[in-house]
């Protein structure tokens, strides 16, 4: 990557740019073609009533920082929310808000704004955090090896389909990601130079990541095993002397505290404004007086983050997916392979060409740094923190999809950084092979874009050629496949082949006659007779796990979405349950999103979003139908 100083200092920042405004254009692009997504419903009402309100009744189990960004523009603009629509009113305790915040986030997305541009302006604020995070890996990168470190990083981050399509969403995880890269490099820096500045910029950063995500709270076991690791395996600059350490880390230690109680106290701060109106009942036992009045409202904002994390710790078992294969919960192997089929060849290429250039720099350069002194310590927190976010994912019971793993794979990015400068230094060691291997990460940087460009706009089904053609039915599921993001195009088959009433087995529970105005409701399951003969569209997500359909494929069909969704045009007459080509048996119904029994929670969950009357019945039921499965099982 030869030139002139003068040169690369022009060339690098207008590179960097490029390649931000790319990666907007191809995850922009897309998102804007996209229908709403299955957790989008909940985010998005839960994050108006949160600044309309300052009521955090709706979707608990998750703070609200994000949700709150996604909802700023639009609440500016004078969106429409109705609080006196049972949706809300029937969401006064956390059980309760987590059925009512699908029905709530429905009507304020779809049924009282314009579901187009509400869309477009709450996704709008996640594209631009996307972006954030991209020039921060760039600016991060840069000082880890150098400019071409920087821009290395960022071509890899800009072309990673998990960033390309769950950036521009309005969900948790890049958000999380951002902050906790943040808190990451606010933690060396502050390790490195304990003083006030440091220490703040420590806090906000740590406290933005427990605002988003509840897993975020792993940056504490981050924090310890980076402090051990010093420890055990000191830095050059540490004090060597017993007494001289035991100060020296006593200083860190207490700026860490600091940090920790600021972030505590700006976590207060914004549950307890964003709480102010919600009613404090479920803190009823504390009394009715004024005194006990009080009392509740200054403990309310704890509280409510206890309770969504403690929702968040009861959810976080459930059934998964992978290579073909159900698990009760989630396998250690898991996100390994799935990284490896929905990473690109050329990424994943660069992650085996970096390693490789490190252990010949440990070999060709044992006396020379190839990380700057000054860089020691954050090189030290990045890896010391993917070994703690990698274990935590591997241990994870919660296997759903690539988007709980963006944490891990942006401090891969980060780690490439340093790969540009190594290779400077083994060119000037005499290595015969650093020219060659300078020019392969480069083509490898550019390979990874080129996939990206042309996988656009099909993100979301993305999988590498190790998938070796095999569907996608039959090695991944959920947000990996088919997330309901694929309506339109749904909708566009619907139009294009002139289908009327078409039946669709989509992945999700939000009313599918917003996109595909002819569209029924229906489950390949348990078909009527008189589907005989009438076009059915399938989420691919539903084929193999959320449903049992893989006897539709007995039958013509072709996918679309870049096989997020099939059509399959149905048999005359369908053959009963059970029979060759016909509909499973009962027994070997596969249950959508792991829910226990036979019974289709999507229907229920349908009927309550078209009609909020229908809440209270569909939550006695299923308080019924749990307590049944919990005495059978």
């Amino acid at each position: 990557m030869p030139s002139s100083p003068s040169s690369a200092a022009r060339t690098q920042p207008a590179l960097a740019v490029l390649l931000l405004l790319l990666m907007a254009v191809l995850a922009g692009g897309a998102a804007i073609r996209e229908s709403i997504t299955v957790d989008e419903v909940a985010h998005l009402g839960a994050g108006v009533s949160y600044l309309q309100k300052l009521d955090l009744r709706m979707n608990e189990e998750h703070p609200p920082l994000a949700k709150v960004l996604a909802a700023a523009p639009l609440v500016v603009r004078g969106v429409h929310a109705d609080y006196s629509d049972l949706s809300w009113t029937f969401s006064e305790s956390i059980f309760r808000g987590m059925l009512g915040e699908w029905s709530w986030g429905h009507s304020v997305a779809m049924r009282w704004n314009d579901p187009r541009s509400t869309l477009l302006w709450g996704r709008a604020p996640m594209l631009l955090l996307t972006l954030a995070l991209g020039l921060v890996l760039y600016i991060f990168g840069s000082k880890l090896g150098n400019a071409w470190g920087g821009l290395l990083s960022l071509a890899a981050y800009a072309s990673t389909p998990a960033f390309l399509v769950f950036g521009p969403l309005i969900l948790t995880d890049i958000a999380v990601t951002l902050f906790c890269v943040l808190t990451i490099w606010a933690l060396a820096d502050m390790w490195r130079t304990p003083n006030r500045g440091t220490m703040i910029r420590f806090a906000v950063a740590f406290a933005a990541a427990l605002l988003s995500k509840f897993s975020s709270g792993l940056l504490l076991f981050g924090a310890l095993a980076f402090a051990l690791s010093l420890r055990w395996l000191p830095l050059p600059g540490q004090p060597t002397d017993r007494g001289e350490f035991q100060q020296w880390r006593r200083v860190r230690r207490r700026h860490l505290w600091k940090g920790i109680l600021g972030a505590a106290l700006i976590v207060y701060g914004v549950y307890f404004i964003l709480s102010w109106n919600q009613p404090t009942d479920s803190l009823q036992l504390l009394g009715g007086g004024f005194a006990s009045l009080v009392l509740r409202r200054l403990l309310i904002p704890p509280w409510l983050y206890f309770r969504g994390f403690v929702m968040f710790l009861v959810t976080s078992s459930r059934g998964t997916f992978i290579l073909g294969h159900s698990h009760p919960h989630g396998v250690w192997f898991y996100f390994p392979v799935l990284f490896v089929l929905k990473s690109t060849l050329a990424f994943l290429a660069l992650l085996l060409l970096a390693a490789t250039v490190a252990l010949v720099a440990k070999r060709r350069l044992p006396g020379n740094s190839v990380i700057p002194q000054q860089m020691a310590f954050h090189w030290r927190a990045l890896w010391t923190f993917l070994i703690v976010f990698v274990g935590a994912c591997l241990l994870s019971r919660l296997n759903l999809s690539i988007r709980h793993f963006t944490v891990p794979i942006a401090l891969m990015i980060l780690a490439l950084a340093p790969l540009p400068r190594v290779l400077e230094l083994l060119k000037q060691a005499g290595w015969p092979a650093a020219r060659v291997a300078a020019g392969l990460a480069a083509l490898l940087a550019l390979a990874s874009l080129a996939t990206a460009i042309r996988a656009y706009p099909l993100y979301f089904p993305f999988l590498n050629s190790l998938s070796f053609g095999r569907p996608g039915y039959t090695l991944v599921n959920d947000s990996n496949l088919d997330w309901n993001q694929a309506l339109p195009d749904a909708e566009r088959f619907v139009r294009e082949h002139g289908v009327k009433d078409v039946l669709l087995d989509e992945y999700g529970f939000s009313d599918p006659t917003i996109y595909v105005p002819d569209a029924e409701f229906w489950t390949c399951q348990q078909p009527a007779p008189s589907d005989g003969g009438r076009w059915a569209i399938v989420s691919a997500s539903m084929i193999e796990d959320g449903h049992n359909c893989l006897w539709l494929l007995n039958y013509p069909h072709e996918s679309f979405a870049g096989g997020g969704m099939y059509a399959f045009q149905l048999p005359a007459t369908i053959p009963p349950a059970g029979s060759p080509g016909g509909p499973p048996l009962p027994a070997d119904y596969h249950a959508f999103g792991g829910t226990p029994g036979n019974m289709d929670f999507r229907l229920m969950f349908y009927n309550c979003i078209r009609d909020p009357k229908q809440l209270q019945p569909f939550w006695d039921r299923m308080m019924a139908m749990f307590a049944n499965y919990r005495k059978k099982k």
